[in-house]
């Protein structure tokens, strides 16, 4: 029996309607940008498996820190423990995050850093003896799949058999020059009308929403409002983090910075599942209290897991490296020069980049999961690149280890779909 009857007796696959989309494709073996299936055909990793992958599928040196960490200490209970790897981590992204970010704490994936993340905030104000319960969020963001993050998501093809059972969030639009004056307009509005305990926002690029960008000054302008207004604000870098926007965070962008920053995926380089959610001294102090009802009382099995903070301290070193910096500038103007040469093509409605991530929006009507959209995506794994688009939304977001020929080919294979729509 095939890997891909076995898998459909068992599997049920995330964002899959498995009634339309019964097949998924086995993949035995991935090495730097590059998947393979069980027939032996190679694919061009162009969304590094979901963000995660940046330094190259199965890199060797994190490899051989892992192998070292699996000899020594596989996994130990974080409440009332401590380990190295786990101290080491902290060191390390401390280092690397807005300087004033003090505090981490571990949990597994994204949707639980952005977890974790609002219920600090909203415990930050009941800890202080305010009722704060209200969240304000940017239209159409994604934070995740457990309910708080899915409360302050706005994208209701996820999100809709639960929206009865959310918490209350109140949206504003993503800021541009030309709603800039509403968007603020309806924020303060919103300050004013609610008990606003915290705003959650991707910075500059909204992921799931098909790579949508927005502009520095404009967030600060929003950022500054909650701060005056004790509003403790959220950066789910989850997605932009470590070094995708050519910084290391997004966030490094505004002069306003968050008091809480969640983390994932890049953070463990594709090797194993691990977030953490960053916070300032302030909100540390708030929950630190003679009364246990204070401290925060959330907690993961594998909290800070050893051998995820091996791979994590690996990244980092990685991304610090002169080799990765320099490829980080290469993919940069590639995607630059790439640009340039397609922007006014007739099938192309708009484009845009920022840092590493590259996409442009295709001008035809079609459903985000409807029939044109994996017709394209079987365009481009029938020519041995791996891309997902997002509905008419075409995106890059590519390995720092892949190759100018393996860029270029990612570059022919859209150039390509172009001539044939």
């Amino acid at each position: 029996m095939s890997l891909k009857e076995r898998d459909k007796k068992h599997l049920w696959h995330p964002l899959t309607q498995h009634k339309i989309h019964p097949d998924a494709l086995p993949i035995v073996k991935a090495e730097g940008a590059l998947l393979f299936d069980d027939d032996g055909k190679e694919y061009i990793d162009g969304i590094a498996s979901w963000y995660t992958a940046m330094y190259g599928h199965c890199n060797p040196y994190i490899i051989e820190k892992v192998n070292e960490q699996m000899r020594n200490l596989d996994q130990i209970v974080f409440a009332g423990f401590t380990h190295e790897p786990a101290i080491h981590l902290s060191e390390e992204l401390i280092k690397i995050l807005p300087q004033n970010q003090e505090k981490i704490f571990f949990s597994d994936n994204g949707s639980t850093a952005n977890e974790v993340g609002i219920k600090m905030a909203l415990q930050y104000h009941f800890n202080k003896g305010e009722k704060r319960n209200t969240i304000i969020a940017f239209n159409d963001g994604f934070h995740g799949d457990t309910f708080g993050a899915m409360s302050a998501s706005g994208l209701s093809v996820y999100n809709g058999p639960f929206e009865d059972f959310f918490i209350d969030v109140q949206r504003i639009a993503t800021p541009n020059k030309e709603n800039f004056d509403e968007v603020i307009k309806e924020l303060l509005r919103i300050i004013s009308t609610y008990d606003v305990a915290a705003f959650i926002y991707e910075p500059l690029v909204q992921g799931a929403n098909a790579m949508h960008m927005f502009e520095a000054v404009y967030l600060n302008e929003i950022l500054q409002i909650c701060v005056t207004n004790n509003i403790i604000t959220i950066a789910d870098e989850v997605m932009t983090g470590f070094g995708k926007t050519g910084k290391n965070f997004a966030s490094e962008y505004m002069e306003t910075k968050p008091d809480i920053i969640s983390m994932s995926k890049a953070l463990t380089a594709g090797f194993v599942p691990m977030a953490v959610t960053s916070c300032t001294q302030e909100i540390y102090n708030a929950f630190l209290d003679d009364s246990i009802g204070k401290a925060f009382f959330h907690a993961h099995t594998y909290s800070a897991n050893p051998i995820a903070c091996s791979v994590a301290i690996a990244g980092i070193e990685l991304l610090g490296s002169e080799e990765i910096q320099k490829n980080i500038k290469t993919i940069i103007k590639s995607h630059t020069d790439f640009d340039a040469k397609i922007k006014n093509h007739p099938k192309i409605k708009t484009t845009r980049q920022k840092g590493v991530i590259y996409a442009l929006d295709l001008d035809i009507e079609m459903d985000r999961y409807g029939k044109k959209r994996y017709e394209i995506f079987d365009h481009f794994m029938q020519h041995g690149v791996c891309l997902r688009p997002l509905g008419k939304t075409i995106y890059i977001l590519p390995p720092y280890v892949i190759t100018k020929d393996q860029l270029n080919k990612i570059y022919d294979t859209i150039l390509m779909l172009l001539s044939n729509l």
